[in-house]
């Protein structure tokens, strides 16, 4: 029988971080999952750890790849879950009953079970929220305001889930997101406490503004230039303020 879950952990060289990963998926209190980890062909020990960890839903496929999304899309070939959960090398579930809270929206089949995210640094400690909340209602019209929900509390059946376009280095999950919201017939909100823990180190956050730049072709390409246009000039305000708090943090 198929598992409920597929989480899917993208790894590369990722001993430093790994261990805590496995260690949430160990801890959660529904086992109605299947955890694969989809290796580059890692030359640390990162799969010593993993194989380590002894899950018995575990599978591994460590070869060469042409990057994070060319990871993805391995990933949701082999995945044989009903959902997908993409937990990154690093990032973790907030708390032993996250997959146990998905569990329990699923009895409608929801096309996208989604919740809040909060910001750990690498011993686990919360530093802080993310500057977007997902909100109560979601809808493909909802990422107009950006990535309102962090990719990791992004939960999507996987009957509904394209590959990710791989002419995208940085965002291909925000242009991934709003392609599952715009086939999925229905949205479940976990609610306010957080589902996933991200590791506020993350590619993107190294690669800021060519990420944002991406973002802005990919909302171009699905709501128009004009709406993207208006609509990310409304967003400088929000980035203003996020500059002052950082530079208040610092001082």
């Amino acid at each position: 029988m198929d598992p409920l879950f597929s989480i899917i952990t993208v790894t590369w060289n990722a001993a430093d971080v790994i261990a805590p990963t496995i260690k949430s998926v160990q801890r959660q209190t529904s086992s109605d999952y299947e955890m694969l980890i989809i290796d580059g062909a890692s030359t640390d020990d990162t799969l010593a750890i993993v194989r380590k960890a002894s899950i018995a839903s575990l599978r591994i496929f460590s070869e060469p790849d042409n990057g994070l999304y060319d990871a993805m899309n391995k990933g949701i070939a082999q995945a044989r879950g009903r959902y997908l959960v993409f937990l990154n090398a690093g990032d973790r579930f907030a708390d032993d009953t996250v997959l146990a809270r998905i569990a329990m929206l699923t009895a409608d089949n929801p096309g996208v079970i989604y919740g809040q995210t909060q910001l750990v640094d690498a011993d686990g400690n919360v530093v802080g929220k993310r500057h977007l909340t997902a909100p109560k209602k979601l809808t493909a019209n909802s990422f107009l305001n950006g990535m309102v929900v962090c990719h990791q509390a992004f939960v999507a059946r996987r009957d509904l889930v394209p590959e990710y376009d791989l002419q995208y280095k940085l965002s291909a999950d925000y242009d991934w997101c709003i392609k599952v919201l715009k086939k999925s017939p229905a949205n479940a909100y976990v609610g306010k406490e957080p589902i996933i823990s991200y590791l506020a180190d993350g590619m993107t956050t190294r690669h800021h503004r060519d990420s944002l730049l991406e973002r802005y072709r990919i909302m171009c390409s699905h709501y128009g230039t004009l709406n993207a246009t208006l609509r990310h000039l409304s967003f400088i305000p929000r980035y203003l303020r996020r500059r002052l708090g950082h530079s208040a943090n610092k001082q």
